[in-house]
């Protein structure tokens, strides 16, 4: 899925994923593709309250009380409410959404479709390991 592959063969006795604390741990990676989006969606929210208005990758808060104190309530909630009715009002959506992951990295992604132009980025569904 990663576009990575072994170097050599690898059998079922090299137990590959157990390297990897998550897999043996039983921990879900959902939470952390969730927390990614979430990050984006709550420093979006953030900037709508310090009042920014421009690209989304040049916002600061810094020093801002309105967006400090809008932090600070939806971290003093804590567990006591479910985690939606925080989201609303941190951000004035309930829902997950990408948008702002989105609209941050804008710039970049279209710097890098320029860059990329008439390239073959990616790899082969079916490509074999390099060989030694």
């Amino acid at each position: 899925y990663q576009g990575v592959a072994p170097a050599s063969t690898r059998g079922e006795e090299f137990f590959d994923p157990g390297a990897k604390y998550h897999v043996p741990g039983n921990t879900p990676y959902t939470r952390y593709f969730l927390a990614r989006i979430l990050q984006f969606q709550f420093y979006k929210g953030l900037c709508d309250a310090a009042g920014y208005k421009g690209p989304l990758h040049e916002c600061t808060f810094y020093g801002n009380k309105e967006a400090g104190q809008k932090y600070w309530a939806m971290l003093s909630k804590g567990a006591s409410q479910p985690w939606q009715a925080t989201l609303k009002e941190l951000t004035g959506t309930d829902k997950l959404d990408a948008g702002p992951m989105i609209e941050y990295f804008t710039p970049v992604n279209e710097w890098l479709k320029q860059q990329n132009e008439g390239q073959m980025c990616g790899w082969q569904a079916n490509a074999a390991p390099a060989a030694k």
